[in-house]
């Protein structure tokens, strides 16, 4: 508990810093989400299908409320006090994942400076993006799955809460070699830790991003060899196990049956990047990408210490029974797949998608120096964790790679007011079209101009949009394209493709490659 108050007090204060930076809402994404929550009740047409399918849920139902405040929607805050919250849990949730296994209260507190010291972390959970949301998840996830793993699923406990309090208010006791170790390598024992709440926690994690996906996969694959490893018959913990999974099973399930009602396709795998990677149908030049990614978050030390902690985890993992649960650990770098996939597929590299790997980092540094079994070996490795952390890390470094890579549209910004005071002379009640896939940014913007999410009319509207696109005249007074991003938007496509469809607009004026067309009374086109 300590852990995670300290880690929201500072990530409060570095949001704060940000916030003074004008930096809070510079990623377009940041503004994506925001719009995304607030449709659910500002739109068109307002309900559980604005939610949307290309993004899990879960973010978005959590800030739909909070967002409808229109002080909240503008600058973000209800966004980033859900990100700061999720960066103290998952320093805590980190710190009684090292705790729980190795026994030093030294190295858990090493592990989680490495993440909560990470400058690129530190960011984005000053932002109302989605990945802090995923990192709290996701540990505190693989944590409750370490402890159950050390008792029997068919205690029936109701106790939950206290968890992070008992992982991290330990003595200095602890770091005593085997301290709080039971016979089968127990670190920590948290009673109540029932299937059905490791189940919900990894859900959870699930209905956040893609990358808890094979995290989820991999943690459970894991949980089960740690109980065969311990005795128990494989089947009989393969079948405990299958209890954990329905949850994940059925939120994943769920998930899709809704995109397939929404969107019509059961997942939405691609449509929306340019394939311009480097890494495009090379595996190895995609990992190579991740790793590169990797260093330039953290710096090449804390990579190889995190790296090290990882390897002896697995060597544990496999070789020592009542060590089994540490390969639980290794499921956090299972977040890499999914950006590998991607840059495979030619997706644009982005370092955004290299920062949950920082969770594992953490994790590996605090296990190479919670693992040695002589208390002054571990105190030393601590120390030196501690000192490479320090060296490496500058926690309010407004140029870290992250808050750069957040910054690319920042210049655009000014440009794309000329375009929103062309609407200045939009009658009430008159709506503007536009793709929110490619614009959801702009929306968020132009708020500060008096501009709502019902004035636009956007894929999220259904039959509506689809009916625009066809003819659009009938129901919407303007038309907002963005040309040059990627190759121009949807709408963008379709008016090369169908010169007819912007038949009986005018434009009225551009900027940032956006282009913005009025409806002529007469019907003619200029």
């Amino acid at each position: 508990m300590t852990t995670a108050l300290v880690a929201a007090l500072g990530g409060a204060i570095v949001a704060w810093h940000y916030h003074q930076l004008g930096l809070t809402l510079t990623h377009y994404d940041a503004r994506g989400h925001l719009v995304v929550a607030r449709r659910i009740i500002d739109s068109i047409t307002p309900g559980w299908q604005q939610v949307g399918a290309v993004w899990l849920p879960l973010p978005h139902l959590l800030n739909a409320i909070p967002v409808q405040i229109d002080l909240f929607y503008r600058t973000g805050a209800s966004g980033v006090a859900i990100s700061i919250a999720a960066f103290a849990i998952a320093a805590g949730a980190i710190s009684w994942i090292v705790l729980s296994l190795t026994g030093s209260a030294t190295a858990a507190a090493a592990g989680a400076a490495v993440f909560a010291l990470n400058p690129n972390v530190l960011y984005l959970q000053s932002t109302p993006m989605t990945e802090p949301l995923l990192l709290a998840t996701t540990t505190v996830a693989v944590a409750m799955s370490i402890e159950w793993c050390r008792t029997d699923p068919k205690v029936c406990a109701t106790a939950v809460s206290g968890v992070l309090a008992g992982a991290n208010e330990r003595t200095a006791a602890a770091d005593e070699p085997g301290a709080g170790l039971d016979e089968a390598g127990a670190g920590l024992r948290v009673p109540g830790l029932q299937t059905c709440h490791v189940g919900w926690a990894f859900a959870l994690a699930c209905l956040t991003r893609y990358e808890a996906w094979p995290v989820t996969a991999s943690a459970l694959m894991a949980a089960a060899w740690t109980r065969w490893r311990r005795g128990q018959p494989l089947s009989s913990a393969a079948c405990d196990v299958a209890a954990i999974a329905l949850y994940p099973a059925i939120a994943v399930a769920g998930f899709t049956i809704f995109s397939r009602v929404v969107i019509g396709e059961w997942f939405v795998g691609g449509g929306f990047f340019v394939p311009e990677n480097k890494a495009l149908d090379s595996p190895l030049v995609a990992a190579a990408e991740i790793g590169w990614g990797a260093r330039m978050l953290s710096g090449g030390p804390l990579v190889w210490a995190g790296a090290g902690g990882g390897a002896l985890a697995l060597g544990f993992g496999l070789l020592i029974r009542r060590r089994a649960d540490a390969l639980l650990a290794l499921s956090l770098l299972a977040m890499a797949a999914l950006p590998w996939a991607a840059f495979v597929k030619g997706h644009p590299f982005r370092i955004r998608y290299m920062v949950p790997l920082m969770a594992f980092e953490a994790v590996g540094a605090g296990m190479a120096a919670g693992l040695p079994p002589d208390r002054r070996v571990r105190a030393a490795c601590a120390i030196a964790v501690l000192a490479i952390a320090g060296c490496e890390l500058r926690p309010l470094d407004a140029s870290a790679p992250m808050a750069v890579e957040a910054q690319w549209d920042r210049p655009n910004a000014p440009v794309r007011e000329r375009v929103t005071a062309c609407l200045g002379g939009r009658a009430p009640g008159e709506k503007i079209m536009a793709s929110m896939g490619s614009l959801g940014h702009y929306m968020q913007e132009a708020s500060r101009s008096g501009l709502a999410i019902r004035d636009f009319l956007h894929e999220g509207n259904g039959d509506i949009w689809l009916a625009a696109i066809e003819h659009p005249r009938p129901f919407a007074a303007w038309i907002l394209i963005e040309e040059k991003a990627e190759g121009g938007d949807m709408l963008a496509h379709i008016a090369r493709e169908r010169p007819v469809f912007l038949e009986g607009y005018e434009r009225m004026c551009e900027g940032a490659g956006l282009a913005l067309y009025r409806r002529r009374e007469d019907g003619r086109s200029q």
